[in-house]
């Protein structure tokens, strides 16, 4: 996941983007992050860890900012279900608890996943076997979150970078099908949720976005179950915000899904990273089926890749430039539904 943020976006949205950076006082005492995206008909999220919920300081940002939590780890299949059969829901409990009662809303992740699987699955070396035990996880832990999960990162990262499929347990040991499998479970278990597809480098145009693109398309086509799909939004200095990201986000729009930024991060700081971040936002904003942004974590303080600053809030809680941007960007397409 390494590529460079400060993409070149058309002249029109950067002159846009210039113009909101120049004077962001004027609208940004208003509103916070969830109360702007709010205005413009979406949802302004973060990844949290249970673990950061008792901290004070932590629990007063997430809070006053944001309206939607995406657990870190708590729902992965490690944590789960480290042992066939039995689950263990404790930390995610806490964040669910959390959100319902602060009326934020909550994005399960991950159902199926190439990474982070107890032992038990990587050593069943039958597909059929490993095919009854992702329908029978996906079961237990959407049934168990059961209309209290508002859309569910079904499936991440099927894809490898060049936009063929992942050689992961599951395509090794089931084929194409796990993916849809895991789809068709996921309805059964919980048919209120929102089905999402979510995956990493598929901003712009290009072999794996067309990849996803294709699937999707398929899924509608066939009757398959998907609501949505996530683009993750990791920018650095290898990967620019792509300047077709609002026509690469309404092309899936325009196949009848919403679209949803899940993880976005910036690495870097100053006004580099504000401009970057206000592009990556503006690209939803420009596509109204574009519903969702969640941001990779609170703040830098506890952020897995902290030491390149990528958040909107700093180590000491300050507010940043980037956040300052992203703010304006949201009141200014606010102020133009009004």
């Amino acid at each position: 996941m390494k590529k460079s943020f400060g993409a070149v976006a058309p002249l029109a949205t950067a002159l846009l983007v210039t113009a909101l950076l120049a004077a962001p006082q004027a609208h940004a005492a208003a509103y916070t992050l969830k109360d702007a995206a709010a205005a413009t008909g979406r949802v302004f999220g973060a990844v949290v860890p249970a673990g950061l919920l008792g901290v004070a300081d932590y629990a007063k940002a997430l809070d006053q900012e944001f309206g939607q939590i995406t657990p870190e780890n708590e729902m992965k299949w490690n944590v789960v279900e480290r042992v066939r059969g039995k689950f263990d829901f404790a930390a995610a409990d806490r964040l669910v608890d959390y959100a319902e009662s602060r009326g934020m809303a909550v994005r399960g992740s991950v159902l199926a996943w190439h990474s982070q699987l107890p032992g038990w699955v990587v050593n069943i070396s039958s597909g059929a076997e490993l095919l009854t035990a992702l329908r029978e996880h996906v079961a237990g832990v959407a049934g168990h979150f059961r209309a209290r999960v508002d859309y569910w990162d079904v499936v991440n990262e099927a894809f490898g970078d060049s936009g063929v499929r992942r050689n992961s347990v599951f395509q090794e040991r089931i084929g194409d099908s796990w993916v849809e499998e895991a789809f068709l479970a996921a309805q059964a278990a919980d048919p209120t949720a929102k089905l999402c597809y979510n995956d990493y480098y598929t901003d712009g145009f290009g072999p794996k976005s067309d990849a996803v693109y294709g699937l999707v398309r398929d899924f509608i086509a066939r009757g398959v179950p998907i609501d949505c799909v996530g683009f993750q939004g990791y920018f650095n200095s290898d990967h620019r915000v792509p300047a077709d990201m609002a026509e690469n986000l309404r092309r899936f729009a325009d196949l009848g899904v919403d679209v949803h930024l899940t993880e976005l991060n910036v690495t870097g700081s100053g006004e580099t990273q504000a401009k970057a971040y206000a592009v990556a936002v503006s690209a939803c904003l420009a596509v109204p089926r574009c519903t969702v942004i969640t941001v990779g974590g609170v703040t830098d303080k506890y952020y897995w890749n902290a030491a390149r600053t990528p958040l909107l809030i700093d180590a000491d809680y300050g507010r940043k430039p980037a956040y300052f941007s992203v703010l304006d960007v949201l009141n200014e397409a606010a102020a133009g539904r009004r």
